[in-house]
């Protein structure tokens, strides 16, 4: 277990992202073929190349863009612990980017927490960030670094145990450890309808930030310590 005292050296995230596009006929054509080239291993009759932009653009950061990066951090106020929950959200991703990089250059972290972060947000961060022609913050600088050598905390890396078989989704450990989390109207998979379709950014930002306090209590609750009540979170503007 990490000691008590580091709790608030801990920066938690999520990320929300969604293709560049949202039809794969809306790509150029070079960009098509590339794609197809990506995919081509998954591409079958019952799955075309248009059902699998739909499906996986947003995953891969060559296709792909961020749209909202949530954090936060927990902090001891005279009542109990408190979390606090910012979000960076822009139509034009390297707007958002440099706002976060400079969000984590300023404050005092040192680990960055997430869930399958180590595999997803973190090297999406870092990626989109380097196609936005942005350095990498010291934070996000892993670049030849060994697994063993990169300190931050991956919660679902946590509960592998050194596991490597199966993807655990956070939506499932809340419920494994009774987690009460906020009922929502969208989900992963929504994300791109809600930002092409309905133009509704700020619906995404809510939903990214209640996967961020998700992720602190499940933290919390896998060392063994007391959730934060859910009067006790603060959203920043």
């Amino acid at each position: 277990m990490r000691e008590k005292t580091t709790l608030d050296k801990i920066l938690f995230l999520d990320i929300e992202t969604v293709p560049q596009t949202y039809q794969f006929q809306d790509l150029e054509e070079n960009v098509q073929s590339l794609f197809e080239a990506k995919t081509r291993f998954y591409h079958s009759e019952e799955k075309s190349y248009e059902q699998l932009y739909a499906e996986r653009a947003g995953i891969y950061a060559e296709f792909g863009k961020i749209v909202c990066i949530s954090v936060g951090y927990l902090q001891d106020q005279r009542t109990g612990r408190q979390i606090t929950i910012k979000s960076f959200a822009h139509e034009d991703e390297e707007t958002l980017l440099s706002k976060f990089a400079k969000f984590i250059a300023d404050d005092d972290f040192y680990l960055l927490c997430g869930h399958n972060a180590k595999e997803f947000d973190f090297p999406y961060i870092c990626r989109r960030m380097l196609i936005n022609g942005l350095p990498l913050p010291r934070m996000l600088d892993m670049a030849g670094k060994k697994p063993w050598e990169i300190a931050h905390i991956d919660t679902m890396e946590l509960w592998k145990f050194g596991d490597y078989k199966a993807y655990t989704s956070l939506a499932l450990l809340c419920h494994v450890f009774g987690i009460p989390t906020s009922k929502d109207d969208i989900s992963g998979a929504d994300v791109a309808r809600v930002y092409f379709e309905e133009d509704d950014l700020n619906r995404i930002k809510r939903y990214c930030e209640k996967d961020v306090v998700a992720l602190i209590q499940l933290y919390l609750r896998m060392h063994g310590e007391p959730l934060v009540d859910e009067g006790e979170v603060c959203v920043l503007n």
